[in-house]
């Protein structure tokens, strides 16, 4: 058996746990990166695409912005549709300044990756059979195979990174985590499309046939959204369909068009809220999605997880730095404390601006007040 030393071992080499090798990497900790698919898979695997201003400001800090500065699509706000109606929120003014940027996720891995190796740091892609053991001791172990190899990774902490399917959170005894968890009555249908945007800003539309979302990729690519049902299967969906729903969603009484392209990806994702309690054990830290899951509806999931990291690396550097363990001891409380806020945005958007199939025309008649007093009230739209 092959054996490694290291500080940390991080799990899963998605945004959070490559930000993490670069936090680490700044404050002179060793950490190697644990990847159970290919480079070429996770520079190519599409997911979310806005990031909040708080991201691009680490980003900014540890010099690995500098492609998502020249083809990331800044917004300085958002647009409602109502009644076929569009307003405005402007989220810039609203907030001193502050903005998001519409970047691929597989871009931002594809920057972490390229500079994380160019700095000499150690990623393992395509391993196999991970398993972890001593998470009690003060010398935790990542045991895997690569090429046929068994391997051993000894290190000081192990950050889980790796997302709701990874091995890390099923590593820790029954009993010890509590899980908090709903599922949504409504999926999105997504497509991704080989045309200009039709709209310089996202467009979220509440419509009494479902919510619709109209949202950027790049100057020649959208990504658009329509609610679906849970049960709904793509071949239930064929191109013209979407489109034609699109148009009636987004549609407003001003003469606003969708232009149409051609559909390079449609796929179905379920609405899931997810999270477990404490987010560490022992020498095991969780981040991103292997401890919470958001609906995509706020755009949250991407930015939590930087969160996370944020917040555990400091800890960690720490530890190194004054042998202190309090940030470490209270990494949970403090990340749950912006997880459970996070959720309780995400929800209420999702219910904001979803028709729910048990909503009765009261309830329909309730939700479009609240979004219409959103839209005109700068206090509420602040808010």
């Amino acid at each position: 058996m092959s054996v490694t030393n290291t500080q940390v071992g991080i799990i899963g080499a998605g945004p959070a746990g490559l930000v993490l090798s670069h936090i680490l990497a700044r404050a002179g900790i060793d950490a190697v990166v644990l990847e159970d698919r290919s480079r070429e898979h996770v520079e190519h695997r599409v997911r979310a695409g806005v990031l909040e201003q708080g991201t691009v400001d680490l980003l900014d800090e540890m010099g690995l912005s500098a492609r998502l500065r020249a083809e990331g699509l800044v917004h300085h706000g958002i647009l409602i549709g109502l009644d076929g109606r569009r307003y405005r929120i402007p989220l810039s003014d609203l907030t001193g300044g502050r903005a998001i940027t519409v970047y691929g996720q597989q871009e931002l891995v594809k920057d972490l990756v390229a500079a994380r190796l160019a700095g000499g740091g150690a990623i393992e892609f395509e391993v196999q059979e991970v398993g972890l053991s001593g998470l009690d001791t003060k010398r935790p172990a990542i045991r895997y195979r690569k090429g046929g190899r068994a391997c051993e990774l000894r290190c000081d902490f192990v950050a889980g990174c790796d997302g709701f399917h990874g091995v890390s959170r099923g590593s820790i005894a029954p009993g010890v985590l509590r899980v908090y968890e709903r599922r949504y009555p409504f999926a999105w249908l997504g497509i991704l499309a080989a045309v200009a945007p039709s709209t310089d800003e996202l467009i979220y539309a509440r419509h009494e046939r479902g919510f619709a979302l109209h949202s950027l990729r790049s100057p020649t690519v959208s990504r658009l959204y329509i609610q679906v049902d849970p049960s709904a299967a793509l071949a239930d969906w064929p191109d013209n369909r979407v489109w034609q729903e699109l148009q009636l969603r987004l549609g407003t009484n001003d003469g606003w068009t969708l232009t149409e392209g051609p559909v390079l990806e449609k796929s179905i994702a379920l609405h899931h809220s997810f999270v477990i309690e404490p987010m560490q054990h022992g020498r095991l830290f969780l981040a991103g999605d292997a401890a919470h899951i958001v609906p995509p509806t706020g755009a949250k999931g991407l930015n939590l997880a930087v969160a996370d990291v944020r917040l555990l690396a400091r800890a960690i550097t720490r530890w190194y730095r004054t042998g202190q363990a309090e940030e470490l001891e209270r990494y949970s409380e403090r990340c749950l404390n912006r997880v459970w806020r996070v959720q309780e945005f995400s929800s209420w958007m999702s219910g904001l601006l979803h028709r729910l199939p048990d909503s009765d025309p009261f309830d329909d008649r309730i939700a479009r007040a609240r979004l219409g007093w959103i839209c005109r009230s700068e206090a509420e739209a602040r808010s």
